[in-house]
């Protein structure tokens, strides 16, 4: 389907020569082509079609080749990827191989950082800012669009007191459109609600805005009294201003979905000096109605095409290991008064929402504020809670120093439920948890643990309730089957023996158990004997297994759905060292020393080397041998 204003943009140039009917017409278009998008399949929406006439007024308005802009998320790019001539490849993104659903500096240069974790756009725009003018490009304005959900994070207030110090000219424009992924949560959120809400600064803004549409927009003295009455009456009305204390000049409310009054302020700033916040209350799935009357299921919506058709599912079908980690957790606070739960902004994510409903004073969402999360937990540990803090991989690395500091060094009994571990699939690089291994297994006290499957995770999540010290599970975004056989309990720094082989053995850690099993049967069939050990610990190691499969099979390959610095694969290196084994029958897999574009999970597995096509390619290559490569994350030891 060709679109005939935006097939025709191939620079955001374009958009600064358009009627606001035109842009009007433009916003149309954008809006029809991300509704044909999630016909096909799962992507942001909701976020997108609420931003849209922001994005055209921006590029209408500024000049983001020298000028600079930051979305924060970068969830709610799609409208600026397909002005800033990525419409043909549009179609594609998020598949493998097609335009990421971030921002993506390989892609253009108009996305300066991929922003896949909210809150840092307010700094880097700073940076930015007060870096061209130290290089004397003092003309080049800055700009940081930031939803509301994402502003209570604690990095926003400690830039945005860095930039009231500074006073430079840098424009944050706050996306109030009352939702993170789920609603957003906290004080800030109903400072918000007040300024948005009170009925007689509602009136006024409609008089101030009705006046500014009969003066002209460039320095006019009856303009600039006019914006002088508006914040002396706010300041009136709210105490002096919160953004207004912090240096910033406060503008708005205003309608983020009328595109000329969003360009006259988009002017008007441009004239004006010091850290600037324009307030813009937008709607989450504008356009599209049932978007935005729930906007929590059209965040990521599956295939609109799939609701009716798609069958229910059978039976058989294994649930995901997000599903079965709630329903685990659910069950224990069901039997025990002291377990909590808290999250940052993911209660829809981690489908927390069943937990939120049935235990309200037992859940916390902190909003996102990963480091306030942990360190919140750790304040509740102390006093005999037992604090579970379900958050993604990606994320909880925003909360390093607290897991330091607040729990393993004060051996607090906090338990991480770490989702969407390992490759995350269409989301691509921001959000692949691939660094959570070595970063938490460096710290004493902290035990460190990855289910091979269903089995596992509900009784790794038994056994930290009951450990009198912190603890961490990882899991992948994935189906999560139940595999049969008389399965050992989990103890602690205990393996569990599936099979035993002469020739070798495969050590591995987490949920590529599955394809390490059909791996250990394609070996048999052609005359290997390897035996597969599923791992269950990464802190504290079974040395034992490790030094018996050392001594008695002729090679040893460790697999995990992780980075090979510092892993399980690395642990189990350090381990056979100390022990004065040889390890030159050792082969490590895992992720190889670089980012993993997005796609298909099962997709980038294959890529990688870690589905049982490649842990067989391996164990081949060690039987007899050889050289070979096993795909980019294998690394022979």
């Amino acid at each position: 389907m060709t679109h005939r204003l935006l097939s025709q943009i191939e620079e955001p140039l374009a958009l600064h020569a358009m009627s606001v009917s035109e842009l009007t017409e433009l916003g149309r278009e954008v809006r029809e082509v991300l509704c044909n998008l999630v016909t096909e399949r799962t992507a942001h929406f909701a976020s997108n079609l609420g931003v849209v006439e922001l994005c055209l007024a921006l590029h209408s308005v500024f000049d983001f080749r020298k000028d600079r802009l930051i979305w924060d998320t970068g969830h709610q790019i799609y409208p600026h990827k397909l002005v800033t001539g990525r419409y043909t490849d549009f179609a594609a993104i998020r598949t493998h191989g097609g335009p990421m659903g971030y921002p993506n500096p390989a892609e253009s240069p108009y996305d300066l950082f991929m922003t896949g974790h909210a809150g840092c756009s307010v700094s880097t725009a700073l940076g930015l800012k007060t870096g061209d003018d130290l290089l004397g490009r003092t003309e080049r304005r800055a700009v940081a669009v930031i939803g509301d959900g994402a502003f209570s994070s604690g990095i926003v207030f400690e830039a945005m007191n860095n930039a009231g110090g500074l006073k430079k000219n840098l424009l944050v424009i706050l996306n109030d459109n009352k939702m993170s992924i789920c609603p957003r949560v906290g004080g800030m959120a109903g400072y918000l609600d007040r300024l948005r809400t009170n009925p007689f600064y509602t009136g006024l803004k409609s008089e101030v805005v009705r006046m500014l549409n009969h003066v002209p927009l460039f320095g006019d003295p009856t303009e600039r009294f006019l914006a002088q009455m508006k914040e002396a009456v706010k300041a009136g009305l709210h105490g002096g201003m919160l953004f207004e204390d912090l240096g910033f000049r406060y503008l708005g409310p205003i309608d983020g979905h009328d595109l000329s009054v969003l360009r006259k302020y988009l002017k008007m700033v441009q004239d004006l000096e010091g850290p600037i916040l324009l307030h813009v209350v937008t709607e989450k799935g504008h356009g599209y109605e049932p978007a935005a009357e729930d906007p929590v299921y059209f965040h990521t919506p599956p295939a609109l095409r799939n609701i009716v058709e798609a069958p229910e599912p059978s039976a058989s079908q294994a649930p995901a290991f997000t599903e079965v980690a709630r329903d685990a957790i659910l069950e224990r606070m069901r039997r025990d008064p002291r377990v909590t739960v808290l999250t940052a902004a993911m209660c829809q994510g981690n489908k927390l929402e069943p937990i939120r409903s049935e235990f309200p004073d037992r859940f916390f969402d902190t909003g996102i504020c990963e480091s306030h999360a942990v360190a919140f937990a750790a304040g509740q540990a102390k006093v005999g809670i037992r604090p579970i803090v379900d958050i993604y991989s990606t994320f909880l690395q925003r909360s390093f120093d607290q897991i330091f500091q607040e729990v393993a060094l004060q051996n607090l009994p906090v338990v991480f439920m770490l989702d969407r571990s390992g490759l995350a699939g269409p989301d691509g690089p921001t959000h692949h948890g691939a660094f959570d291994l070595p970063y938490l297994r460096i710290f004493p006290n902290l035990v460190v643990m990855a289910p091979g499957d269903a089995h596992d995770l509900r009784s790794m999540l038994d056994f930290a309730l009951r450990h009198d010290a912190p603890c961490s599970i990882r899991y992948p975004k994935a189906a999560a089957p139940t595999f049969p056989g008389d399965r050992s309990a989990v103890e602690l720094g205990r393996a569990e023996i599936l099979s035993w082989g002469r020739d070798g053995v495969i050590l591995c850690c987490g949920a590529l158990l599955g394809e390490c099993l059909v791996a250990g049967q394609r070996l048999r069939g052609q005359g290997l004997d390897v035996g597969v050990v599923n791992a269950r610990f990464v802190k504290p190691l079974d040395a034992g297994v490790i030094e018996r499969a050392l001594c008695q099979n002729g090679f040893v390959v460790t697999v995990e759905e992780g980075c090979l610095a510092g892993g399980y694969g690395s642990a189990v290196l350090e381990a056979a060292t100390d022990a004065g084994r040889n390890v030159q029958r050792l082969r490590r897999l895992g992720l190889p020393d670089r980012f993993i574009e997005h796609g298909e999970r099962r997709a980038l597995l294959a890529d990688v080397g870690l589905d049982a096509d490649g842990v067989v390619q391996a164990c081949l290559a060690m039987a007899h041998g050889a050289d070979m490569l096993c795909g980019a994350g294998c690394t022979g030891n």
